[in-house]
């Protein structure tokens, strides 16, 4: 007889310092639009830019916290600014949207509910981990799975 093999996030059950992170091979299986997800983002003045679907040059970026040069396409610049504001992630902002927010922000470090909730204002550690550990996979965001 042979098994079929599970997804990794099903063999894990998630705990309150379980680490989740955005997974970016989760989006070209399920074969979503990251690139559309992405804008949509974006504050409404930056997203009629990305309206065409030509390709964008790249340009120098220097982090303003460590100071580092890296290539940027124009997403990922209009990207980087918008983290900057202190609106991009609200008390309004839906929970799911929020966290992906919260992983675009900071690099998406690996974060648990607990780390999450201090980025969200009113949203619980237990919330957090209710939403991202139901069966279904939330815009990729699913546990970091240690090999």
């Amino acid at each position: 007889m042979t098994g079929t093999s599970r997804p990794p996030s099903s063999r894990v059950r998630p705990t309150l310092e379980t680490k989740f992170h955005i997974d970016y091979e989760w989006w070209r299986r399920e074969n979503r639009d990251l690139k559309a997800y992405l804008i949509s983002h974006l504050p409404p003045e930056k997203r009629a830019q990305f309206d065409s679907n030509t390709e964008q040059e790249m340009i120098d970026w220097i982090d303003p916290q460590t100071a580092e040069v890296r290539q940027l396409d124009a997403l990922q610049h209009a990207i980087a600014q918008s983290v900057l504001d202190p609106q991009f992630v609200n008390e309004h902002t839906p929970l799911v949207d929020a966290i992906f927010r919260v992983f675009l922000a900071n690099g998406n470090k690996p974060l648990s509910p607990e780390e999450l909730s201090r980025f969200l204002p009113r949203r619980a550690p237990a919330l957090i981990l209710r939403t991202l550990s139901s069966p279904t996979v939330y815009k990729g965001i699913r546990p970091v799975i240690e090999e």
